[in-house]
């Protein structure tokens, strides 16, 4: 378990290619990443704050990956960790490559003065809310009375989903 230094082009081509594994996955919307995508990730890894991305290996070939992006909490006053990607290639699965990289990415908000780690997961990926929730997650909420939080998106025009795949029949403005 290692960061990929966004620097370092065969780092970038490895978080690319698990990527894009994820991608073509059915939990990953099924669709190969975007030539723009593709070329996008590596500058994006690099030149924007707050965004990491760590690699899992199993000896030397690369079989999972987490990609993390900083925000804030307005509640704590505190920086927090989105999980924004978390991947293992199919043939790599049950083997601790995600309890692993989960493991890593609470090491790494720990390691940042991070108050949270949040992310959001689909509601029929029960394989991974069993990970999450052996790695101490649980769903959002403020209030129990008020129900729990649910992870929302608006598409801003067909060419700003860079890298996201609009579900078939999405509105693109």
């Amino acid at each position: 378990m290692r960061r990929a230094d966004p620097r370092d082009a065969a780092d970038v081509e490895t978080v690319v290619a698990l990527l894009d594994a994820y991608a073509r996955d059915p939990f990953g919307g099924a669709h190969a990443l975007s030539d723009a995508a593709r070329q996008a990730l590596g500058p994006a890894l690099r030149d924007r704050p707050g965004m990491h991305a760590l690699l899992a290996f199993d000896g030397a070939a690369p079989v999972g990956l987490a990609i993390c992006i900083e925000g804030f909490s307005t509640f704590a006053g505190k920086p927090l960790l989105n999980l924004h990607d978390l991947a293992v290639r199919a043939d790599a699965r049950g083997r601790g490559a995600g309890r692993a990289l989960m493991d890593a990415v609470v090491a790494l908000a720990t390691s940042i003065g991070c108050c949270k780690v949040t992310l959001e997961v689909l509601e029929g990926n029960t394989t991974a809310q069993a990970l999450y929730a052996r790695a101490g997650f649980a769903p959002y909420a403020l209030d129990a009375q008020h129900g729990r939080a649910t992870f929302w998106q608006r598409w801003i025009a067909a060419d700003a989903a860079v890298g996201d795949i609009a579900p078939k029949g999405a509105p693109q403005s």
